[in-house]
């Protein structure tokens, strides 16, 4: 060694210096890919993904050829270096050889290669992998030895060397990387995205339209009564009943007595005869679940039903699509919102307001686990309906009750408190 030209033995260091680097970013760039990435790109039938692939498959394989590599070049480039500096310096070469050197590795080898590697993974890992696939074979015994024995200590710890953690992610998991998106995802997309995702946190119970609250047909009413409900009314399906809802005959199209009512032959028998049985609903149904179910039975609306088979509520498939993509109709225009704003952090909010909506809309936190509306929190805390003006704090909220009407809150002011 020591009869070959200076020139040469740093051109040969240098060469090894490279080699470090590249096994230090290939490291990197492999274990900082995005895994679901990689999939795409494999499945679009990117090469340098599916060489990566294929290496990410043998883990510790990968591992063992680039710390092989990686260790016998940077004894290599210490052997090359000492033997430099001794001619150089003499026996104070070695003490300078070890210092340079490990400055050189640590900038030139690790750090720079590795924060390039792990800010730019797929430049580095993709051309980095056809290079060490053959590298894996050349290298296979040494690696298999190696292999073995750290193996064999995982195994005597109590750790299986195969064992592999999971690449699913959970739903919060799904839901941070959705958040996470930023300017790549639009945020009407992220809103509609992590709609999808709360399908299984929401029952029917938590979006129907409460049984106080149906418009519907009762078979007792007087004719002229009943058609001029069908005439004024908004919706195209309509719950038929006789007395109360609990007594519910079937749902009626409005397009299946559209003609009768036109040529002014409607009659109770006719009604009747239009309605389809009712679709019943049990109450704590997801909406995850619901929504297939209305897709399986070509269904666009179902009647929400207790555990004793009490009408709750009534549900539509335009309910379920709204926690999709927001709202999809304007509704009635002479209607107040549910939510004025006052102030800062101040809004005046309808007692039959959902929790959940109220929370959605402000960004709020109000406990959405017990009572479903605004009125029926503030009740349960009260533990009465107020007669009159009362404030109370709910946690980091004070609420005042404005206007009590029908043995219910019907509408309430509700300050964030700093």
């Amino acid at each position: 060694m020591n009869s070959l030209p200076l020139g040469y033995l740093l051109g040969f260091l240098a060469f090894l210096i490279i080699c470090s680097a590249f096994f230090s970013s290939s490291e990197t760039g492999l274990l900082s890919l995005n895994r679901y990435r990689l999939r795409h790109l494999q499945r679009e039938g990117h090469k340098g993904a599916q060489y990566a692939g294929r290496l990410l498959n043998q883990p510790d394989r990968l591992l063992g050829t680039i710390l092989v590599g990686n260790n016998v070049v940077n004894i290599l480039a210490a052997s090359i270096a000492t033997l430099v500096a001794v001619d150089l310096w003499g026996d104070a070469g070695v003490a300078i050889a070890t210092t340079g050197l490990t400055i050189i590795l640590l900038i030139f080898g690790e750090i720079t290669p590795k924060t390039f590697a792990a800010l730019r993974p797929e430049t580095v890992a993709f051309p980095a992998s056809r290079l060490l696939a053959p590298l894996m074979l050349l290298l296979l015994p040494v690696v298999w030895l190696t292999s073995f024995i750290s193996n064999g200590l995982l195994r005597i710890l109590g750790i299986n060397p195969k064992e592999r953690s999971p690449d699913t992610l959970s739903t919060e998991e799904l839901r941070s990387v959705v958040r996470e998106a930023g300017d790549d995802l639009p945020e009407q997309r992220q809103d509609m995205l992590l709609g999808i995702l709360d399908l299984e946190n929401v029952t029917v119970n938590d979006v129907m339209i409460p049984r106080n609250e149906i418009e519907g047909i009762d078979l007792n009413d007087e004719l002229d009564q009943i058609v001029w409900q069908l005439r004024t009314t908004t919706h195209t399906r309509l719950p038929v009943f006789r007395d109360n809802i609990n007594q519910i005959v079937g749902v009626v199209h409005m397009r299946q007595i559209a003609r009768m009512l036109t040529l002014n032959k409607l009659t109770h028998a006719v009604l009747e005869a239009a309605c389809v049985e009712p679709y019943f609903i049990p109450e704590d149904t997801a909406l995850s679940v619901q929504l297939l179910n209305f897709q399986k039975h070509k269904k666009r609306m179902g009647i929400v039903v207790d555990e004793y088979g009490d009408i709750e509520g009534l549900v539509t498939l335009e309910d379920i699509l709204e926690e999709i993509v927001g709202e999809l109709s304007d509704g009635d225009p002479s209607e107040e919102p549910e939510i004025i704003q006052q102030g800062e952090n101040n809004f005046e909010i309808d007692g039959t307001a959902y929790i959940r909506d109220i929370n959605k809309a402000l960004g709020w936190n109000l406990p959405s686990d017990g009572p479903k509306t605004l009125n029926g929190l503030i009740t349960e805390i009260l533990e009465s309906i107020p007669e009159g003006a009362v404030c109370v704090q709910i946690g980091q909220y004070l609420v005042e009750t404005l206007e009590v009407r029908d043995n219910r809150i019907s509408k309430a002011r509700l300050t964030l408190l700093e």
